[in-house]
């Protein structure tokens, strides 16, 4: 494991993100005049009132309230305390908790816990050696199991210090808190990210004792907090604590349905009492980076070896989020039919419809290469090679009219009673035997900007054509990038979700936008980074078998 925390990155953009348990937000506005606002900014921080509002609402004195940067930082806190003593956990949970523990040299003792009752007597005998510090994570993350109060009593018995890291304790069927504070040996760790929607601002808290709680003050900064992050946090914990109820509820009720559902798909979800589900028998390679091609962020843990067949889901607590994450899953997971561009993935255009690009240009006396060609189609926005011709000619100063360029175009690749056209150098990319094998599991379809006469053609002469349900032509819906041709398919072959395979970014946008997963196929010489925002990225389109044997439906 890297020393440094390194949060989840994406190739494609995001705009769903459930890959870090964040909660939805609370804060639309701030009501701070210049006055107030110059106030908070200009001076060190006092934290006083804010610390009242969570001592009332744990009904404690102050004094046994410290306000800290994110729970993070109170966890920190609690292992700079122990000076490098052994540390007791439980794995998988909290990735933090392995960190700190290298950082301040603390040998950590971990006893397995994956689902099911905490296995308070394996812990209790891990208890009794040299054991400085007992971290229980409840509900635990990833997996979000809890502890019970009875056996947090054991443990707290059994240890000189204990640490309840409940970030996600709003969400769970019992809140251990009070339990928890009616033992001189016991500190809480709460957080405002996760319930209450504000992770941006990085408030945490630490109840406990007031003399445990003091000596934990010392380890840290003096100011953890901001002045502004304090002052918002105190309006929230007035205003806003029925619609982190309310989030909560909904989270509860998603969490149920999302469990279902991968028990469906058949990734083995473990039941959960926090905001999120973990699913433990997936292939991440393929489920994180397909999600995100659809806009959703789920979790990996690639450096977490225990966790490598398993995705932790968050659950958004919004009933539009939630349907588009179901949506996402069974179209990952559980594709209905399968879609294919056909240059560049049925079939190697590289000598006929890039060629005829290249001599039509030509015959006007431009001269058009090769790189220029898959430059201009990485750009976007250039499906249809009469236009994409006529377009670069008229960047290289020599305007001529669409239909003259059609025709001569057409000219060249038809070919003419004394000329073989170019479309006889087309060969196929992807094995018959394969298109056979895929059509018996799912339905195939075509969806193609080449005319429908050239599209049958193609496929008649290749002898593919009884594989495909449908075949989306040029004349049947608007070029790709545009969804429609996509949708068409989807409505065609009778499915709601599917996977389709393009060479271009207009391909694999088309494919999103219609909520259908985009793979990329590299067409050699061309740049593969174009199609970063893929699913996955193939070589050709015979690898997709590889791709269809990781699903679960």
């Amino acid at each position: 494991m890297s020393d440094k925390y390194q949060p989840p990155s994406f190739a494609a953009p995001i705009d769903l993100d459930l890959s870090r348990n964040e909660g939805r937000p609370t804060v639309t506005e701030i009501d701070l005049g210049p006055e107030a606002l110059g106030a908070l900014t200009s001076r060190y921080p006092d934290t006083g009132r804010l610390r009242e509002v969570l001592a009332r609402r744990h009904a404690l004195g102050v004094e046994r309230v410290l306000v800290t940067a994110g729970g993070d930082d109170a966890l920190f806190r609690c292992f700079l305390s122990t000076s490098g003593g052994n540390v007791l956990a439980t794995t998988p949970s909290f990735e933090m908790i392995r960190r700190y523990a290298g950082q301040v040299g603390s040998s950590l003792v971990e006893v397995p816990w994956w689902d099911g009752d905490f296995p308070v007597d394996d812990f209790l005998d891990e208890a009794g050696g040299d054991v400085a510090m007992a971290v229980v994570v409840s509900p635990n993350n990833p997996t979000g199991g809890v502890i019970t109060a009875a056996d947090l009593r054991k443990v707290a018995a059994a240890v000189p210090l204990l640490v309840l890291d409940a970030a996600y304790a709003e969400f769970a069927a019992e809140d251990l808190t009070p339990v928890a504070l009616e033992m001189d040996n016991v500190v809480v760790i709460r957080t405002l990210s996760k319930a209450f929607g504000l992770a941006g601002l990085r408030v945490g808290y630490l109840l406990g004792p007031a003399p445990r709680v003091e000596g934990l003050e010392a380890f840290g900064s003096p100011y953890s907090l901001s002045g502004l992050s304090a002052s918002i946090a105190y309006r929230v914990l007035h205003t806003a604590r029925a619609r982190a109820e309310e989030f909560a509820a909904e989270v509860a009720a998603e969490r149920d349905s999302l469990t279902g559902l991968l028990a469906e798909l058949g990734c083995r979800p473990i039941p959960s009492q926090a905001n999120f589900v973990l699913a433990t028998d997936v292939e991440p390679d393929w489920l994180v980076p397909a999600a995100a091609s659809l806009g959703v962020a789920l979790r990996r843990f690639p450096d977490l070896p225990e966790l490598a067949s398993c995705v932790r889901i968050g659950l958004p607590g919004d009933d539009d989020d939630y349907s588009r994450l179901e949506r996402t899953l069974r179209s990952v997971l559980a594709p209905e039919c399968l879609l294919f561009d056909m240059d560049g993935v049925i079939a190697d255009v590289r000598e006929s419809y890039r060629a005829a690009i290249v001599a039509t240009a030509a015959r006007f006396e431009v001269t058009v290469t090769t790189e220029e060609i898959a430059a201009a189609k990485a750009r976007g926005n250039a499906a249809d090679d009469w236009e994409l011709t006529r377009r670069l000619c008229a960047t290289a100063g020599v305007d001529v009219a669409f239909a003259t360029v059609r025709d001569e175009f057409e000219r060249l690749y038809q070919g003419t009673p004394g000329e073989e056209g170019l479309k006889r150098r087309e060969r196929l990319l992807v094995d018959p035997a394969n298109l056979e094998r895929w059509s018996r599991k799912l339905p195939l379809g075509v969806v193609t900007a080449r005319p429908r006469k050239d599209a049958d053609e193609l496929l008649e002469r290749f002898e593919i054509e009884g594989f495909f349900g449908t075949v989306i032509a040029r004349e049947d819906a608007p070029a790709k990038p545009n969804p429609a041709p996509v949708l068409l398919a989807l409505e065609r072959l009778g499915a709601v979700s599917g996977w389709m395979l393009g060479d271009t970014v207009d391909d694999l946008d088309a494919a999103r936008s219609a909520g259908v997963v985009p793979i990329g196929v590299v067409v050699p010489g061309d740049d593969p980074s174009v199609l970063s925002g893929a699913a996955r990225t193939l070589q050709s389109p015979n690898e997709i078998q590889e791709v269809l044997d990781v699903t679960k439906g």
